[in-house]
Parts: C-alpha cells; structure tokens; sequence
C-alpha cells in the first residue's frame, strides 16, 4: 500500500469518526502529493522518496510556523501547527537519536576518510542522503560540523 493509499484510507476513517484537524491535515497532504505527481507527470511516477519528501516538507512547515507563532506570543496558532506535525510524524519514519546521529555521521567520516572541517562538502550530503525524514538538517549539520572538528583537532 503506497503513502497516498494510506492516507486516502485514514482520510475515511477521520472522516467517520469526526476527527477535523486529522481529517483537514491529511486533505493537505493527500493534495500536496498528488500535486507532486502531476509536477512528475512528464517524468514518471512517484517514489517512495518523492512522497518522503512532501511529508518532510509539510512537517517542516509547520514546525516553522509553530516557531514563528510562539515568538510572537500566538500560542494558541502554535499548539494548532504543533498538532498538525505530530499527525504528519506518523507517516515519517521514526527520528534518530542525537547518539544514532553521531554514529552515522563518525560512521560515513571513516568511510570517506575525511578529517577536517573542510571535507564538510563530501561527508554532509552522504548523512543527510542517509538520515532523510529521520531528522533536522539543522542538527545534521552542526553534528557533522562538530565532529570533523573535534577529529581535525584530535589530528594535531
């Protein structure tokens, strides 16, 4: 069952048991996926990580919006975004702690043998390649910033 069969069945059984904020989260989704199959039309079909990448991208609008309510004291707009993402969550796979972060990211650092902070370039792409939906790209990138730095100054 792919991503978009799924939510069109769960967008049934919100719409049976009068769930309105898990029945309209998912009408947006469900819209934003089948608007990325009409944008890959000409190309082909969707892909597991086409759909991976409108839910990250939904999650981490809401994750801003909510940011950006708190900050101007909107908390009750805030809680709305915060209960949106934790139904997008759900169809994401599950988050990678800051340890699991850390071992991929030694892990793929070893394996390109890279040592300063200069090899940012070779190492970033490989993690967030690896991590997609799993976790922020902020925090891949001040890990990975952290550890070649602490390997480059481990190397003097």
């Amino acid at each position: 069952m792919s991503l978009t069969d799924k939510i069109s069945a769960d967008i049934t059984a919100a719409l049976k048991s009068g769930e309105k904020v898990r029945l309209e989260t998912l009408r947006t989704i469900l819209a934003a996926l089948k608007e990325k199959v009409v944008e890959k039309r000409p190309g082909g079909g969707m892909t597991g990580e086409d759909e991976m990448t409108v839910l990250i991208q939904a999650a981490k609008k809401r994750r801003e919006a909510a940011d950006i309510y708190t900050t101007h004291g909107r908390t009750e707009l805030a809680s709305a975004e915060e209960e949106e993402l934790k139904i997008i969550q759900e169809y994401l796979p599950k988050p990678l702690t800051q340890g699991e972060l850390e071992e991929m990211v030694r892990k793929i650092v070893t394996e390109t043998g890279a040592s300063t902070p200069g090899d940012f370039g070779k190492v970033m792409p490989l993690v967030m390649k690896e991590a997609k939906g799993k976790i922020d790209g902020k925090t891949v990138q001040s890990t990975v910033k952290r550890i070649l730095e602490d390997s480059a100054d481990g190397a003097h």
